[in-house]
C-alpha cells in the first residue's frame, strides 16, 4: 500500500489513478519479471514511465517490465 500511495502521492500518477497504482504496486512488491496491460492511459503510457521508475526504485523496488499484450506477443499475427 505504501508503494502505491507514493506512486499517487509523488505525482508519478493521477490522484485519481489509484487502482492503477495498486495495479503496479503488486506486480512491483511481488518481483513480477512482467506486467501485462491494455491500461495505456496510467499504465503502460510511455510518457508516465519515466516518473513511475523513479518512484518505484525511491521506494527500494525495480519496475517490472510493462507491456501491452501485442507487444508481448510481437505484435499481430
Amino acid at each position: 500500500m505504501a508503494l502505491a500511495s507514493g506512486l499517487t502521492e509523488e505525482h508519478a500518477l493521477p490522484s485519481e489513478a489509484g487502482a492503477d497504482a495498486l495495479h503496479i504496486a503488486v506486480a512491483t512488491v511481488n518481483g513480477m519479471d512482467c506486467l501485462m496491460t491494455w491500461n495505456c492511459r496510467h499504465i503502460a503510457n510511455v510518457e508516465l514511465l519515466p516518473a513511475i521508475r523513479r518512484t518505484v526504485e525511491r521506494h527500494g523496488y525495480e519496475l517490472p517490465w510493462i507491456c501491452t499484450p501485442e507487444e508481448l506477443s510481437g505484435g499481430e499475427r
